[in-house]
């Protein structure tokens, strides 16, 4: 550990965890039943969070002969040595249960105080002396020998007694704060989505719209943007007859062009004056691969993956409203050149998540970054901004609105997906087009604030974290109760010599 001894204070040592507790133990092997038994088995995931919830915790299949060899007791410390390592739990309320082989039990001895003992293992010597200790390399791991040789900076027992209440004091302040953020924090959720509902049901700007009657509507629009499409897709066709040598008898070779299916408004909510339904396919660019996900199948390969070249966009890099970079991926260059630039994006084009819970959540790919290619579970959209703002499109996406039309749709045992013909057949509230303008402006202007105020509340949930961290490094260097040595000489009582510490501690259990 980084504590030096000639740094705590006089009537402290520096002992270990195995100096300090019985012989630690390795729980039971054996399977879980997450259904029905006699006996919990209590695992690593099962403590993670820092607290048990017994109805979560699955039985044994079956239970071990010596079976009080691994019951569990109020007062055990169970630390986790694989996974999460160094992840620790002391046991209170205790139910009928054992503990997993990935679990090692430690029982402080008296007149170890066992929440000093408990608290130290969240300090920050402790998990230095863990990162220090990690073995393997798929999963990294300590053991038994180890964690008993993890130093501790041990005051007298009662002393002991008074950190432990005075880290409890702090603790509880911290985690009154703390509540208080995650309110807001919830808070703000529940209001961003009310803004995003608010303004793809029209309610954001109802006072713009009596203030300008004048616009073109979105019928009108679509109208043009529809006429459009089928001069394009004509002329298409007819270039490919062209090309092939053969010239058109009559009208039928027009019949080739198929227009887009249009909502069933039947079922769908009244919109307000000026706005009409329309589909992503309506809204998308008129040519190939304008609405598409990334390829399947035999051309996909992860051997194609490399440390730098074209980034590959997966399902962890589209959050509601943002493209992220972490985690990176990429593919080969020339394989890209050769094969994927069909599901390719370069700048302005939406990306939407296949799966998740809910599926559909909606980014923009930034421009000036360079190309980026999607894999099958994300879905790129090139945008005719002729017909639709592209920040509209998203928030509309990311919008509880669209999420129950998506979440409606969509299909899967064990996660919902959204496929293709889903998406591109998704009714979509499409508003005149300045209208839209002065919808993304206002959105814009809100969720800007709502980031500033997350922003805060994300440092100061940090600053809360820095700072339980302080008062654990303070309480086991001795500076929390910093007081007790500028007392006069009579409070000595709260104080035991270094010989009758090492006493204690070599009795037997």
């Amino acid at each position: 550990m980084n504590q030096n001894k000639n740094e705590l204070p006089k009537t402290w040592i520096i002992s270990t965890l195995g100096e300090i507790c019985s012989k630690p133990q390795y729980g039971w092997t054996t399977k879980a039943n997450p259904t029905n038994g006699n006996l919990k088995l209590l695992r690593t995931t099962d403590i993670t969070s820092g607290s048990v919830d017994w109805k979560t915790v699955p039985y044994c299949t079956e239970e071990p002969d010596d079976i009080n060899k691994y019951l569990l007791q109020s007062g055990d410390i169970v630390i986790s040595r694989a996974g999460s390592v160094g992840v620790s739990y002391l046991l209170t309320n205790v139910v009928n249960a054992v503990f997993a082989s990935y679990l090692i039990r430690f029982k402080p001895r008296e007149p170890i105080d066992k929440r000093y003992v408990y608290y130290f293992l969240k300090s920050p010597d402790y998990w230095a002396a863990i990162g220090a200790s990690k073995l393997g390399i798929a999963v990294p791991n300590v053991n038994a020998t180890k964690l008993s040789k993890v130093a501790i900076p041990l005051a007298p027992p009662k002393e002991q007694k008074i950190i432990v209440a005075e880290i409890e004091k702090q603790f509880s302040r911290l985690d009154e704060a703390v509540a208080a953020l995650n309110r807001i924090k919830a808070n703000l959720k529940r209001y961003k989505a009310s803004v995003l509902k608010s303004a793809v049901e029209g309610k954001l700007t109802e006072k713009w719209r009596k203030q300008s009657p004048d616009v073109e509507s979105a019928s009108k629009l679509l109208k043009r943007i529809l006429t459009e499409r089928r001069r394009r897709g004509e002329g298409s066709e007819l270039e490919r007859m062209k090309a092939k040598g053969k010239e058109p008898k009559d009208d039928k070779w027009k019949n080739k062009y198929k227009e887009p299916v249009k909502p069933d408004t039947f079922k769908l909510s009244e919109l307000p004056e000026g706005w009409v339904w329309a589909t992503p396919e309506i809204l998308a660019l008129y040519e190939e691969n304008a609405i598409c996900a990334g390829p399947f199948g035999t051309i996909f390969k992860a051997r194609d993956f490399r440390p730098e070249g074209i980034p590959i966009i997966f399902l962890r890099h589209v959050v509601p409203g943002k493209y992220l970079t972490s985690k990176p991926g990429f593919m080969d260059a020339t394989k890209w050149e050769e094969l994927f630039k069909p599901y390719s994006v370069y700048g302005g084009e939406l990306l939407i998540t296949k799966l998740g819970e809910p599926p559909g959540v909606c980014a923009m790919y930034p421009k000036n970054i360079g190309p980026a290619m999607v894999t099958p579970d994300v879905i790129k959209m090139s945008v005719n901004d002729k017909a639709v703002e592209s920040y509209f499109l998203m928030h509309y996406f990311n919008s509880q609105v669209a999420r129950n039309f998506a979440t409606r749709l969509a299909f899967g045992t064990t996660r919902l997906r959204v496929t293709l013909p889903i998406f591109r057949n998704l009714p979509v509230p499409l508003p005149p087009m300045e209208e839209q303008k002065q919808i993304v402006n206002e959105v814009d202007q809100k969720l800007s604030i709502i980031d500033e105020i997350e922003s805060d509340l994300v440092n100061n949930l940090q600053r809360a974290d820095c700072l339980r961290q302080s008062i654990l490094k303070k309480a086991f260097s001795g500076k929390l109760i910093s007081s007790l040595y500028k007392e006069p000489p009579d409070n000595n009582h709260l104080c035991a010599s270094k010989s009758s510490i090492k006493t204690e501690l070599t009795k037997e259990v």
